[in-house]
């Protein structure tokens, strides 16, 4: 089969769209990479010790600007944010200075905090609060030795190799993926506040700004009880990432230049994959680096011993930390770093990312605040390294008919086969996981060379997933399809290609996933985008001219959420007795908090002691109480225990685990007889799909089509089947919004009918046949048609603003309707467009006035009409349900009495109605409101949008359907399963539709 041939994009003139859109400062483009060459180093190699010029030699590699800066900026004690580019080494340069100061060995740790054998308090001791120098490695220690090391039973031990031996005679010929590097360039910024060796090592003629310090807590710490006779931990560095599996493959990677140069440093993961045993025994006998994610340091936060566990750590990485910053859980990690810091005044922070918008509210993130002392916010150091291949990003060319509607893209699929088979190694990236599952069964349905493809997100069970990662890291894979539980800096084998099936949704998304390429940065990332409707290629089109010239659309800084505060609190409480006053200091200097009133600490801290006013009748709302000297304790350990079953922000529906059993007949009927027990774990899947299926019901899942046979506790028995039609899973997560900035550049596109030559053929004429029916939206205004279709009348509009803010519009219009007498039936939303269909003649009354498009979509529908909308709406409810669990009101795991989504739901419902009639100031209702306002419902984008089109919205009254309006109305009355029948209904209503558009 010949390999389906892709419109490229070079890099283009910037069109006229990208320079009138509003400059964002959070839109910045990439800057041009070096013609040729590179610039020297600000930082001389010789910060490096001679085993790590050595290392660096034997690879023919010179250590890179940015890496030697960041050596810098730790020996000043400075923190500090590095920008790279994918393939610049910046997961190294993260750990570089850890490796460098471990390289001489740490103390000995015994199990229960003191020196081993005697040993004296180490120079890294910890001495009284407000004195405490950053602890120095121990040249004569032999931690990392075989005898000191060796806690893993039936674990090999390393031989006792000094960091002075010279390499083995075989590192020359070994070449980690991720740690390689090539000489680059980089611009060093020093934050806002001391000057540090970082900042004096500028390259010439570069401006500089001039720092100003973060200052010490104004109060005392509220868990000063640390003992100076104990040595410190040897926990020296942590390393947080947003994926567990990313943390997983950095251990792996990181074990190469440590082996290879006989470093004494042990390195481990921890992550809700770790067996409970090894959890408890890190925390007895710590590793030098623990590699883990924001819910596993919150857990340990909470702990008794957190104090000394991390009274010794010097500094913590976080990867990827655009995406931990921009949800609830970089709030979390916010909280938890402040308690870090308290704990380990001297600790350094180092935030590594390739995609950023607004580099200064990471910065902030990475250091204490005080917004009691005037003057600039404090700022980390910035290191950015330039330079880097721009990425070869396509779109696939196709002769199959382009979909009108549809998200599975399976018109395309044997075109993307024709793509695994060209390259080594593919990720094919989805945007969910039911579209995971369904791309991932068709490509095994047309497999006819058996290549080896597989499957992996985030619902497979931990064994399956480790399994396709190692034979990712081994070469024997052609191709794996995957949601974002592979988005992030991983690096398994040689992938030379990334398909993207689907919208991107988002250019930094987008610009993340190319990364997954060619992790070199003197060869560009190739990636083929595979749009699955009409609609989709004009985004896939302006995706591509934003990657172009490097623009980046991550989300604003965000403030803390208040129920994530009130998780916080309690955990606290969990460790320690805590003092009210000093933890709202501590809280205060967290970036998303450092604004907080401490009338809404107040009220999080009584959400925590009482449930409110409304609820605290209750004994069970009462999770902490205060002691005699005015500290604030945890009322029982049965609520520790049960925090710690529920620690983290991430809600989920419950899910239950489907185990693979074997049934008599199946395999030559399809149809199974008595059910055998046991059998292997394939993963999990929500509640709410099984409780769709009767015993017999088949579905696709794991790569397998699957029947269900019954349903144990909480576990689902599957048997395989040869059934043909199945169902597919349907997940709540995994949908992502369509980006403010993509937006913008779809309305600009539409608005440019001398750009369309770069579009497909098919999309061109379209548009074309749009313009000739009805017109094209603008790129500041919003068209409205109407029209009849099917007996019902339809007005259709299109603003572009995502599926959210597109529901919660639709919901606010039907209700003025209603009150204007024209009975709406109902409404559907895409990304793109809006549709209500009504039994009144809706285009009549605005041609007879008695319908004003101006008053229909004016801003005061976000006033009375919102909150009488809330009042009565299941979503409201639904992101209550969200923050009660959250902040710990309702508990769903705990031993022998854990909740389905069911008791869960009834549970925060009956909650809500209380609150809202007795205490509608109520913290959780508070945060449940600002939830909604940009999640959920996502009103802050619907405001900002009625504002642009104030005065701008034009109607169009039509006699047919228009082609822009199909893919929209195709929405209408799809279900969330769906095999071969729904398929061909649609393909039927699709006929129809395009029939009547084309006139």
């Amino acid at each position: 089969m010949p390999v389906p041939s892709c419109s490229a994009i070079a890099q283009p003139a910037r069109h006229a769209y990208l320079e009138r859109v509003p400059r964002s400062p959070r839109i910045r483009p990439r800057p041009d990479a070096p013609k040729s060459g590179a610039a020297p180093s600000h930082v001389a190699d010789d910060v490096l010790p001679e085993v790590f010029r050595r290392w660096f030699r034997a690879r023919g590699w010179t250590a890179r600007a940015h890496q030697l800066d960041l050596v810098a900026a730790a020996q000043a004690g400075r923190s500090v944010l590095l920008i790279a580019p994918t393939g610049a080494g910046k997961t190294l340069a993260g750990f570089l200075p850890t490796l460098i100061e471990l390289s001489g060995g740490r103390p000995a740790w015994g199990a229960a905090g003191g020196a081993k054998d005697g040993a004296a308090a180490p120079p890294g001791s910890v001495p009284p609060p407000g004195s405490v120098p950053p602890p120095q490695p121990s040249p004569a220690s032999g931690r990392g030795s075989t005898a000191a090391r060796n806690v893993d039973k039936g674990q090999k031990a390393r031989a006792d190799i000094t960091a002075e031996s010279p390499l083995p005679p075989e590192a020359g010929n070994i070449r980690p993926r991720l740690l390689g590097t090539e000489l680059g360039n980089s611009r060093v910024q020093a934050g806002e506040g001391r000057e540090g060796a970082a900042a004096r090592a500028t390259s010439a003629g570069e401006r500089v700004e001039a720092p100003a310090s973060a200052p010490p807590p104004a109060t005392p710490l509220p868990f000063a009880r640390w003992q100076a006779a104990q040595p410190a931990s040897p926990l020296h560095t942590l390393y947080i990432s947003p994926l567990k599996a990313l943390a997983v493959d950095i251990a792996r990677n990181l074990e190469t230049p440590i082996s290879e140069m006989g470093l004494p440093i042990r390195v481990e993961t921890r992550t809700g994959d770790t067996p409970s045993s090894r959890r408890q025994r890190q925390r007895r006998d710590p590793p030098d680096i623990l590699l883990t994610t924001p819910e596993q340091i919150s857990l340990l936060l909470a702990s008794k011993d957190a104090e000394h566990l991390f009274s010794g750590l010097k500094r913590v990485v976080l990867d990827e930390l655009h995406a931990l910053v921009t949800s609830k859980r970089g709030d979390l990690l916010a909280l938890a770093l402040a308690r870090l810091k308290a704990i380990a005044p001297g600790l350094q922070c180092v935030g590594l990312s390739a995609t950023v918008a607004e580099p200064d509210d990471l910065r902030r993130y990475l250091v204490p605040q005080d917004e009691s002392t005037p003057g600039p916010a404090p700022l980390a150091d910035l290191v950015v390294a330039q330079g880097g291949v721009a990425p070869d990003v396509r779109m696939l060319e196709t002769d199959v008919p382009m979909p009108w509607a549809s998200h599975m893209a399976l018109h395309a699929v044997r075109d993307i086969y024709a793509l695994l088979k060209a390259n080594r190694l593919s990720l094919v990236f989805v945007n969910t996981r039911r579209q995971a599952e369904f791309i991932f069964q068709e490509l095994w349905r047309i497999n006819d060379d058996n290549l080896p493809i597989a499957l992996h997100h985030g619902s497979l069970a931990v064994e399956q997933r480790r399994k396709v990662e190692a034979a990712m890291a081994a070469g024997r894979l052609k191709a794996v399809v995957a949601t974002s539980s592979l988005d992030l800096g991983i690096d398994w084998g040689d992938v030379d290609l990334v398909i993207n099936v689907g919208a991107p949704k988002g250019s930094s998304r987008l610009l993340q996933r190319i990364g997954r390429a060619n992790h070199r940065l003197d060869e560009p990332s190739r990636a083929v985008l595979v749009p699955a409707n009409r609609f989709e290629v004009l985004e896939c089109r302006a995706a591509l001219e934003a990657v172009a010239i490097g623009a980046q659309d991550t989300p604003p800084e965000r403030l803390g959420a208040l129920d994530v505060l009130a998780q916080h609190i309690l955990g606290m409480a969990c460790a320690a007795p805590f003092a009210a006053d000093a933890l709202f200091h501590e809280v205060r200097s967290a970036a998303p908090y450092r604004t907080l009133p401490r009338a809404d600490f107040d009220a999080a801290l009584d959400f925590v002691a009482t449930g409110g006013y409304a609820l605290n009748a209750y004994e069970r709302y009462a999770k902490i109480r205060p002691t005699k000297d005015g500290l604030w304790r945890v009322a029982n350990p049965m609520i520790a225990q049960a925090y710690r079953l529920n620690v983290g922000t991430i809600v989920e529906s419950t899910m239950l685990k489907v185990r693979l059993v074997s049934a008599r007949g199946a395999a030559k009927t399809g149809v199974t007889g008595r059910v055998r027990f046991g059998g292997r774990m394939l993963g999990e899947v929500e509640e709410y799909f099984v409780e769709t299926m009767v015993p017999g019901d088949t579905f696709v899942f794991a790569g397998e089509i699957l029947r269900y046979e019954t349903l144990v506790e909480d576990e689902v028995y599957v048997s395989r089947t040869t059934a043909t039609e199945p169902k597919v899973p349907a997940y709540a997560g995994g949908k992502f919004p369509l980006s403010t900035f993509l937006a913008a550049g779809v309305r600009a596109l539409l608005a440019a009918p001398e750009r369309w030559a770069a579009l497909p053929g098919q999309v061109r004429d379209w548009l074309e046949l749009q313009r000739l029916r009805s017109r094209l939206p603008g790129r500041d205004d919003l068209l409205v048609e109407s029209f009849v279709q099917g007996g019902r009348y339809y007005l259709v509009t299109y603003p572009f603003e995502g599926r959210l803010a597109h529901q919660t519009l639709g919901m606010l219009l039907t209700r003025r309707l209603e009150r204007a007498r024209l009975k709406p039936l109902g409404f559907v939303a895409n990304d793109y467009a809006l549709a209500v269909y009504a039994a009144g003649d809706m285009g009549a009354a605005i041609a007879q006035g008695r319908l004003a498009l101006a008053e229909l979509f004016d801003e005061d529908m976000l006033g009375d009409d919102l909150e009488a909308w809330l009042a009565e709406s299941a979503l409201m409810k639904r992101t209550f349900r969200h923050c009660a669990v959250i902040a710990g009101l309702i508990e769903r795991r705990f031993p022998g009495k854990e909740k389905t989504s069911r008791q869960v739901t009834v549970s925060t419902d009956l909650i809500y109605d209380v609150l809202r009639r007795h205490e509608p100031t109520h913290l959780l209702l508070r945060a449940a409101r600002a939830d909604a306002a940009t999640g959920l419902l996502d009103v802050k984008r619907l405001g900002e949008m009625l504002a642009r089109i104030r005065g701008a919205i034009v109607h169009m009254p039509l006699d047919r359907v228009s082609p822009l309006a199909v893919p929209v109305l195709l929405e209408i009355g799809q279900e969330s399963v769906g095999g071969e029948a729904s398929d061909a209904l649609l393909a039927e209503a699709e006929e129809e539709l395009i029939r009547a558009a084309m006139g």
